[in-house]
């Protein structure tokens, strides 16, 4: 495929599993959900990397930071976000998350003394500042729906478990030298495991769901959210660099909120608006730092 082509299917396929999230709410546990998404991701990409030749054996000390890895990145922020979504409108989850470019940035500040400049504080400052005018309106409503609270606190959560994975995976994986596809396969298999161990420890009914709409989102954001735009944003990476790749991140929320106005009903204010716009600006603009 096309570098365009390669840039809009990881825009459309990231900014649409924030929709197809709320097809599995209800019914089942979000823990036996994310469980089983990446119980299938695992299986499908511990099969490809066999099938390539991909390594899978490392040293205990590398599958410490890839089971780190993998807690945040494939169980703890997802179980969050999913939780998330059962209170707020999953474009409004989409916005929180698209934070993580600003807490990745300082985190990265933090962790490994990278430089801040004067343009990327401007940029985290936009986009919080953004993401806040467009929470004004849900504000209003927490006397009435005290949930949305709760949706906020675990977008938030969210977040912040993914950019602990991004951290992980920086200090540790890179050292190691893990390549990105068996690193992600075991991180996927690591995260699988402690999901379903919170749900023994909790003891959630591990129930499934038979209804299409419940196994299409399921096989959809195994197979094509967990995986396939995953392989198409690593593609698109290497052949056109981190600059254009990242900017899939600054249309995949937006793609989120297009769809979430479509079929979630979300209704706009004149202050969302403005708060979708500032939040998206700073998020370009951090990208033009990060990359």
């Amino acid at each position: 495929m096309s570098s365009p082509i390669l840039f809009i299917a990881v825009a459309l396929i990231w900014g649409s599993t924030w929709l197809a999230i709320t097809g599995q709410l209800g019914v089942v546990s979000p823990i036996a959900s994310v469980t089983y998404r990446f119980a299938i991701a695992t299986v499908i990409l511990l099969a490809w990397c066999r099938q390539r030749g991909l390594p899978l054996r490392f040293p205990w000390r590398a599958h410490i930071g890839i089971a780190g890895q993998g807690a945040c990145l494939f169980s703890l922020n997802y179980l969050s976000i999913y939780v998330a979504e059962q209170y707020i409108s999953s474009g409004l989850v989409a916005i929180i998350f698209s934070l993580l470019a600003v807490l990745n940035v300082f985190g990265a500040r933090v962790l490994f003394n990278v430089s801040l400049t004067t343009r990327t504080v401007f940029a985290a400052v936009l986009g919080i500042g953004g993401v806040t005018l467009m929470f004004f309106p849900e504000f209003g409503m927490l006397n009435n729906h005290p949930e949305v609270l709760k949706g906020i606190i675990f977008g938030a959560l969210g977040t912040l478990f993914a950019s602990g994975g991004n951290m992980v995976a920086i200090y540790n994986n890179q050292r190691a030298q893990v390549p990105v596809w068996s690193g992600a396969a075991w991180g996927m298999a690591y995260g699988t495991a402690l999901s379903a161990l919170i749900g023994l420890v909790m003891g959630i009914e591990w129930t499934f769901d038979t209804r299409p709409m419940y196994i299409a989102s399921l096989l959809y954001l195994s197979v094509f959210g967990t995986i396939a735009a995953f392989l198409c944003y690593l593609t698109l990476l290497k052949r056109e660099g981190a600059g254009l790749a990242s900017y899939t991140n600054v249309v995949t929320p937006v793609v989120a909120l297009l769809l979430s106005t479509l079929f979630e009903g979300y209704q706009w204010t004149v202050i969302a608006a403005i708060g979708a716009a500032l939040a998206l600006i700073g998020n370009f603009l951090m990208m033009r730092r990060s990359r």
